[in-house]
Order: C-alpha cells, then sequence, then structure tokens
C-alpha cells in the first residue's frame, strides 16, 4: 500500500487538492492532539503532516514557536509523536501521516532507529525541513531502508540546481515553501508562487504540496491547476490557542470543512 499515492490519485479524479493540515505533537496538550489529528480526518482532511516538537524551530514563525514551546514544557518528546502518530494510525488505516522534524531530534534518535520507528507506527514519510537536499543521503537511505518516502522541500530562492536535483530524486510529494521567510498566516499570497511552481512542475512529475502561509480557504482555491495539495499550519494552531479546550475539537472540525470546500 502507497497511502501518498493512492490519495493523490484519488484527489485528482475528483479535480481537487488535497487538504494536508499540521499540527505539532503534543499541542495543545499531549493528550489532546491525536483527537483533534482524527476530528481533522472525520472533517475531510486528506493527509496529515505531524510536527515532531523541537526547541528552535528556524523555520517557524511565532505561532508554531508557541506550539513547539508549550509542548515541550507539557514533556512532548519525539516518542510523544511516534505515540500520536500510532494513536492517529490505530483510528484511519488509509490516510497518509508525514513526520515534519528538525534535524537534531533524529540524529538523537538515531536515523536509522527513527525511522523504523516511524514505520512501525504507521507514518509514510518525514520532512526534515533544515537538511539541504545535497546533505539528504543518510536521511534518505534510511527512509528508503525502513520503506518510508524522504519529503523533499523547495522555495522560492532555490537555485535552478537544486530543483533540479530535487526533481530526479523526489518520491510521495515536493513541499513547496509559498514565501520566503517563515511560517505563519498570511492575508494573501505571494505574487511570485505561480512563478515558482511552474519552475518546479517543469521538473518532475512528483505531486507538490503548498504550505506556509495558506491561512484561508481562498488561499486554496487559488492554488487549483498549480498544485496538487496544500498545508495549513498555523491558521489551525492560532484558532486552537484561542479556543477554550470543550470547543476546540467543534471549531477544528469547522474550520477544515471550510478549507475542503476550497479544495
Amino acid at each position: 500500500m502507497n497511502r501518498l499515492a493512492d490519495t493523490f490519485q484519488r484527489t485528482k479524479a475528483e479535480s481537487r487538492l488535497a487538504l494536508m493540515p499540521y499540527l505539532t505533537a503534543g499541542f495543545p496538550e499531549p493528550g489532546a492532539s491525536a483527537d483533534l489529528m482524527s476530528a481533522m480526518l472525520d472533517s475531510g482532511a486528506d493527509a496529515l503532516e505531524i510536527g515532531i516538537p523541537f526547541s528552535d524551530p528556524m523555520a517557524d514563525g511565532m505561532t508554531m514557536q508557541r506550539a513547539n514551546e508549550q509542548a515541550l514544557r507539557q514533556g512532548a518528546t519525539t516518542l510523544t509523536a511516534l505515540h500520536t502518530v500510532q494513536a492517529v494510525r490505530a483510528r484511519n488505516a488509509s490516510v497518509p501521516l508525514v513526520f515534519m522534524s528538525y534535524y537534531n531530534p533524529l540524529l538523537a534518535y538515531g536515523e536509522t532507529d527513527f525511522c523504523r520507528a516511524a514505520k512501525e507506527a504507521g507514518a509514510d514519510g518525514i520532512i526534515v525541513p533544515d537538511l539541504p537536499p545535497e546533505e539528504s543521503q543518510p536521511m534518505r537511505q534510511a527512509c528508503a531502508g525502513a520503506g518510508i518516502e524522504y519529503i523533499f522541500m523547495l522555495g522560492p530562492t532555490s537555485t535552478p540546481e537544486r530543483v533540479q536535483l530535487v526533481g530526479r530524486l523526489a518520491s510521495g510529494f515536493i513541499y513547496c515553501v509559498a514565501l520566503v521567510g517563515v511560517t505563519g498566516a498570511r492575508s494573501d499570497l505571494s505574487g511570485g508562487l505561480s512563478g515558482f511552481l511552474s519552475r518546479v512542475r517543469a521538473a518532475t512529475d512528483v505531486p507538490l504540496v503548498v504550505g506556509f502561509g495558506i491561512s484561508r480557504p481562498e488561499h486554496v482555491a487559488a492554488l487549483h491547476g498549480q498544485a496538487e495539495g496544500v498545508i495549513v499550519a498555523s491558521a489551525l494552531s492560532d484558532l486552537i490557542e484561542s479556543t477554550p479546550a470543550e470547543q476546540r475539537v467543534q471549531a477544528v472540525s469547522k474550520r477544515i470543512v471550510e478549507f475542503r470546500a476550497a479544495a
């Protein structure tokens, strides 16, 4: 079974984008993450990106930094993320689950050991935002040995040489960063996004998934015909952070329905 390939085939047949929400494992509380993620899936999400909490998330803006800090303060670890994936997988056998982790936690755990543990928990891939493609071979080998996808990231400032390299090596999907800068909700999409996505599309047939700054349903709708999927992160964490605990599942479910309608 290749859950990622199956999902992109299905959403293509349905003429829509794959909706992939992001949530940091252990946020807002370690016991709440799996329930919120399952609610996202029940409300129409096609896949999940699950963050491993880290103390120095350099690619993240203030919202995701707070989410990481809150998770860490409450004792969340790499094991918390693995257990969260395991809990979500037990409730849904077919949805793709993809980890996002900075490189240090993976080195501390052991690349090969982590990839094996991720596979056993039910994960389908991993994104490592601070690992340059040119230095990714050991991590890619560990992923291949465990049978999970290594997901590359490209951004608007990626050189033509790097775009070509990633285009040759990529599988699963390519995470296309929608803007220059860190994560965080934005009012508008970057004016250069279409040109960037066209550059990447010319280098590969692998599905393109756009993230960073995707915070409104109209942002999702604007990506039709330019990508195969979209990641919504900070907008959901902002919502969770500002909603009373007893209302979070309902609020998140409602927002996912809105994003799914635009996909």
